[in-house]
């Protein structure tokens, strides 16, 4: 009877035991991906700019309920494209991370449609002692002299704003944090910007302005000039004195001499005893 009751307790053990193993084998079946889910992710570190090769890519498997938006799982669709933003190892690739077909590699990759890259010469000091970075925001200060010239009329003024920061010297990596300094920095902006740029330089030294990458609010400023600066009153022309000019003497419109008379003939007449003069 007790070795019944044994053999019956170890077949229940033995069947309880299969049916556990089948369960957590379902249950790891579910939870692992399936070469359905296999993604393109990044081989190695990219810069952005660089056209992706066949090395540079590799497939790898990804959780079906969490598959990044936009993720992409044709290698061969990828090859010979360019990055605009820099990727890391294991990183999935995407449309949003990739320039359109046929873009060439380098920074005109890099530059929005509809905009221009223009360089603007710097130095430690106007360039914000290297801490304008690739992907940074800046502010663009001209320093000139106004129309009227003379040095009491300088005046300096933020003349863009939100301009970014494509490439610092000739390097476009936004990956780095360490300040450095160059004596170019390249910048992105509209056609009409880059005008004002060129103009800007031509009549006056420029300075960057590093700003918060997140705040979008302008800096609204009239400008500073030597005078409030220094917290002067604007001196203000004194009027000019009129002085009254001196009467004019008017003088009277000559009068015509009155003609002196004629002098008259007269002759003597005698009648009788009468005697008469007549003049002509």
């Amino acid at each position: 009877m007790n070795n019944k009751r044994a053999l019956l307790m170890m077949a229940l053990a033995i069947v309880l035991g299969l049916a556990a193993v089948v369960m957590a084998s379902r249950w790891l079946l579910r939870q692992s991906p399936t070469s359905a889910n296999k993604i393109i992710v990044a081989a190695v570190d990219v810069n952005l700019g660089q056209r992706l090769t066949p090395e540079m890519l590799k497939p790898l498997d990804w959780p079906a309920d969490n598959l990044p938006r936009g993720a992409l799982r044709d290698a061969s669709k990828l090859v010979g494209r360019v990055l605009k933003t820099s990727v890391l190892r294991d990183e999935p690739l995407s449309e949003a991370k990739l320039a359109p077909a046929g873009t060439l590699g380098g920074l005109s990759a890099l530059i929005t449609e509809g905009k221009r890259a223009i360089t603007v010469r710097v130095n430690d000091v106007v360039g914000v002692a290297g801490f304008a970075l690739p992907g940074n925001f800046v502010d663009i200060i001209v320093n000139t002299q106004s129309a009227a010239g003379g040095n009491e009329n300088a005046i300096s003024k933020i003349v863009l704003e939100r301009i970014l920061v494509l490439a610092v010297a000739q390097e476009v990596g936004r990956d780095e944090t360490k300040p450095r300094v160059v004596n170019a920095v390249t910048l992105e902006v509209t056609p009409a910007q880059a005008e004002n740029i060129d103009l800007a330089r031509s009549v006056g030294t420029l300075s960057l302005v590093l700003r918060n990458q997140v705040d979008p609010r302008p800096g609204v400023t009239g400008g500073a000039t030597k005078t409030s600066l220094l917290g002067m009153a604007p001196v203000r022309p004194e009027p000019a004195v009129q002085v009254a000019a001196a009467p004019v003497a008017v003088k009277p419109p000559p009068q015509l001499a009155q003609a002196a008379p004629r002098s008259r003939a007269c002759i003597g007449v005698i009648a009788g005893v009468q005697r008469t003069q007549e003049c002509l």
